[in-house]
C-alpha cells in the first residue's frame, strides 16, 4: 500500500513563505529585490509598475552607504515631529498591478507560469514592506518622546502583542499583523536614532521590566550626584530603591525584583557601591557596543592591543545567564559571556567569529549572529587589565563569564 503524503494546503504554504520573507536579513532582502527587478520576466511585464509606499521617505544622501547593514534607516527629529527615512528605496518599494490586464491573461489562458511566480514574489515584497512601514509609522507615534529626546526614561512600554493589536485595527494594512510576524520582522533589523546611535529595532518595543531597568539606572545615577552633594549619607538599599520607584513612578516591585534588575544592569549592592569598586566602574572608557560581524570589526576595531568584552543573547551553561548578565547602563541588555585581552583586537575578535579560537562554548554563543562586543585599547599591560576586569566581574556577580574556561 503506497504511503500517503500530506502536503500543506495553499494557505498554510503561503504563511510559511511569508514568514521566511519577513525573517530575511536586510542585505539578502535587498539582493532579492534587485534580482527580481533585473530579471527579463519583470522587465517585460506590462502589468506591473513600481513606486514607493504612501508617506515613505528614502535617503538621498551618499552618507546612507555608511549605515550599518542591519539598519533599516534613520529617525529624524524635526522640532517635535519625528520622521523616518529609509536607507534604501527597496525597503519602501510598492508594486502596483494592472488587475484588468491580469484578468485578460487568465481569461485567454496566456498567463505563463513565470508570470505567476513573479506575481507571487512581488506580492511578498509588498506584504513585507507594508508591514514594515505600518510598524515604523506606529513607532513614530508611540515612541515620539524618546525619538525626540533620546532619553531612555521617555521610552513607553510597548510589547509586540500591543503593537499587533494596534496594527490589526488599522484599516490601511491589508494583512494580519500578528505578534509572530512582527517578531520575525524586527529580529534582525536596527534603526539609527537622530543622535547617530544605531539600536536594534526591538529596543523600541520594551516591556515593563525594561522600562523599570531604565528607571532604576537613572535613580542610581542620581544617587551618585546626591552623595557628592552630601544630601544623602549612603547609597540606597534595595528596599529604599523599591520605595523610591513606587513614589516616583507608581510601580510596585519587590526587593528581590530590584536585586535582579541591579544584576542585569551590572549595578552592585549598596555596600559595594559605597566602596566604589565594581565591574561597571572598571569598564569605563570602553567603546560603544558593536555588532560582532566581520564588516563591523574591519571598520571599527583597530589592530591594536587591548581588552574586550563579548555579549551574546544565549548562555551555553544552564542558569549562568542570570548570574553573569553584566550589562552596564545602556539601552542594550545582553549578558556578558567572555572577557579577554589580545595584542591585536581586530585579529583576535575575527578569530573568535570564525571559530578559530578553540573555545567551543564561545563559538556556540556567536553562532546565532546576535553577539556584540566592546573594547578598550591598551598599549601596555593589557593582560593585567584583563585580570582586573575578570576579578571585578566575579566579585560583582559571584561567578565568572559563562565562556571563560579559566581565570586569566
Amino acid at each position: 500500500m503506497p504511503f500517503k503524503i500530506n502536503r500543506p494546503d495553499a494557505a498554510v504554504l503561503g504563511k510559511i513563505v511569508l514568514a521566511r520573507c519577513l525573517s530575511q536579513p536586510l542585505r539578502a532582502y535587498q539582493r532579492t529585490i534587485e534580482t527580481i527587478e533585473g530579471s527579463p520576466r519583470y522587465q517585460s511585464a506590462s502589468w506591473v509598475t513600481c513606486g514607493l509606499l504612501a508617506g515613505a521617505n528614502v535617503e538621498q544622501s551618499p552618507s546612507a552607504s555608511f549605515f550599518p547593514t542591519s539598519s533599516l534607516g534613520r529617525f529624524v527629529a524635526d522640532n517635535d515631529r519625528p520622521s523616518f527615512i529609509y536607507r534604501a528605496s527597496a525597503f519602501a518599494r510598492e508594486y502596483r498591478f494592472d488587475e484588468a490586464a491580469l484578468d485578460r491573461l487568465r481569461a485567454f489562458d496566456t498567463h505563463p507560469d513565470g508570470d505567476i511566480a513573479l506575481l507571487h514574489r512581488l506580492r511578498l515584497v509588498n506584504s513585507r514592506n507594508r508591514l514594515t512601514h505600518a510598524l515604523m509609522t506606529a513607532l513614530l507615534d508611540m515612541q515620539r518622546d524618546f525619538l525626540v529626546t533620546g532619553y531612555p526614561l521617555a521610552l513607553a512600554p510597548l510589547t509586540q502583542a500591543g503593537v499587533s493589536r494596534f496594527l490589526t485595527a488599522c484599516a490601511s494594512l491589508p494583512m494580519v499583523a500578528d505578534p509572530g510576524r512582527i517578531s520575525r520582522l524586527v529580529r534582525r533589523l536596527a534603526c539609527t536614532l537622530p543622535d547617530g546611535r544605531t539600536l536594534p529595532l526591538a529596543s523600541l518595543l520594551p516591556g515593563e521590566r525594561q522600562v523599570h531597568c531604565h528607571r532604576i539606572e537613572f535613580m542610581v545615577k542620581e544617587e551618585r550626584n546626591l552623595l557628592l552633594a552630601g544630601e544623602i549619607g549612603r547609597p540606597w538599599s534595595d528596599a529604599q530603591l523599591a520605595a523610591l520607584l513606587e513614589r516616583q513612578y507608581g510601580a510596585t516591585l519587590s526587593r528581590r525584583s530590584i536585586a535582579a534588575i541591579r544584576h542585569q544592569l551590572a549595578i552592585p549592592d549598596s555596600r559595594r557601591r559605597a566602596a566604589g569598586e565594581d565591574y561597571q566602574s572598571a569598564t569605563e572608557g570602553f567603546s560603544p557596543l558593536l555588532p560582532m560581524s566581520l564588516p563591523a570589526l574591519a571598520m571599527q576595531v583597530p589592530p591594536q592591543p587591548g581588552v574586550y568584552e563579548i555579549r551574546a543573547p544565549h548562555c551555553p551553561q544552564g542558569g549562568a545567564e542570570d548570574r553573569c548578565n553584566a550589562e552596564p547602563i545602556s539601552i542594550d541588555r545582553t549578558p556578558v559571556v567572555y572577557i579577554g585581552s589580545t595584542r591585536d583586537l581586530r585579529k583576535r575578535l575575527s578569530d573568535h567569529l570564525r571559530g578559530g579560537s578553540g573555545n567551543i562554548q564561545l563559538s556556540a554563543c556567536l553562532a546565532g549572529g546576535r553577539a556584540k562586543v566592546r573594547f578598550r585599547t591598551v598599549q601596555q599591560q593589557w593582560r593585567l587589565l584583563e585580570r582586573h576586569l575578570y576579578r571585578m566581574f566575579c566579585e560583582t556577580f559571584g561567578a565568572p563569564p559563562a565562556c571563560n574556561r579559566m581565570s586569566p
